[in-house]
């Protein structure tokens, strides 16, 4: 079974760019779009993972083949934040999140305990921020799955993070990351054998799931740029005010590849194929995450 692990639609909310974070969302695409762009290419399991959100799944829950995810934007430790992917929740299990979204500690015990399986999204990209070392002590630590393919990032970043899951024997995961409809689907995770929404889980907590898919890039990244731009000009009709500012997205597109790629080769000199006792956490007693004990 395939399965997008990573997207998003109208209803993620506002996007965090300074300025036009105040009018622009994160995406325009229509849920029921999303859905159908998805199963048309191949997916067996549908999901959206918006932003601290599941209202989308109101569009969404009268088809047998999806279940409820969501991407949980969580403020670490050391103060920065990470975006993690909750998969197969209801929606008491999301209020419940989202009440300690902001206290690592206490979602890591709430997702651990109620059997949640969870990954950290692309982790070697600068998209929330800065990170610290520590950070990747944490998801070393305690967190069962990596994303090692996600479309919207730079090959290298993905490759790195492949590399990362290998080392760390971590389950690795992938998904579109798509803002953007023409992005659904072009990255995704594979269970061969699994016939169900319970086996499809069961087959990436033993370890026989597979990614497969596209990276990002400029060119993909401007295009959804546009996209998303021209979905916020049919929605406000006052933003074409702004629609001279549209000429500078291919600049921006470059300017993040150029972000995202020294954040990249910064972190990956960093962490990669560091010794297994540096910077271990201490004096922190917690459960981990029952799918690890299977790989």
């Amino acid at each position: 079974m395939k399965c997008d692990l990573h997207v998003h639609s109208y209803f993620s909310g506002l996007c965090t760019t300074p300025f036009v974070r105040r009018f622009c969302r994160e995406s325009y695409s229509d849920p029921r779009d999303v859905y159908a762009l998805l199963k048309e290419r191949g997916m067996d399991l549908i999901t959206l993972t918006e932003h601290d959100s599941i209202e989308s799944a109101e569009k969404l829950r009268k088809h047998k083949d999806f279940f409820v995810s969501e991407e949980v934007t969580c403020k670490m430790p050391s103060g920065s934040e990470v975006h993690v992917g909750v998969y197969d929740i209801t929606e008491r299990q999301h209020l419940q999140i989202q009440q300690r979204r902001n206290d690592l500690i206490s979602l890591l015990v709430y997702l651990t305990e109620k059997r949640l399986f969870f990954s950290v999204n692309h982790v070697f990209s600068s998209l929330t921020g800065s990170r610290q070392e520590e950070d990747f002590q944490w998801f070393r630590e305690y967190f069962p799955a990596i994303e090692t393919r996600n479309a919207a990032m730079l090959e290298a970043a993905n490759t790195n993070a492949a590399r990362l899951a290998k080392q760390w024997r971590k389950i690795g995961v992938g998904g579109s990351d798509a803002h953007a409809l023409p992005s659904a689907g072009t990255a995704f995770t594979e269970v061969p054998g699994a016939r169900d929404k319970n086996e499809f889980f069961a087959g990436l907590r033993v370890g026989i799931g597979r990614v497969h898919g596209e990276s990002g890039g400029c060119r993909k990244l401007t295009r959804d740029l546009f996209l998303i731009t021209a979905g916020l000009l049919r929605e406000k009709a006052w933003t074409t005010l702004l629609s001279p500012l549209a000429a500078f997205l291919p600049a921006a597109a470059l300017l993040n590849y150029w972000s995202e790629d020294s954040f990249n080769r910064r972190w990956a000199a960093r962490i990669l194929d560091q010794p297994e006792s540096a910077g271990t956490l201490s004096g922190i007693a917690m459960p981990r995450p029952a799918m690890e004990e299977a790989i």
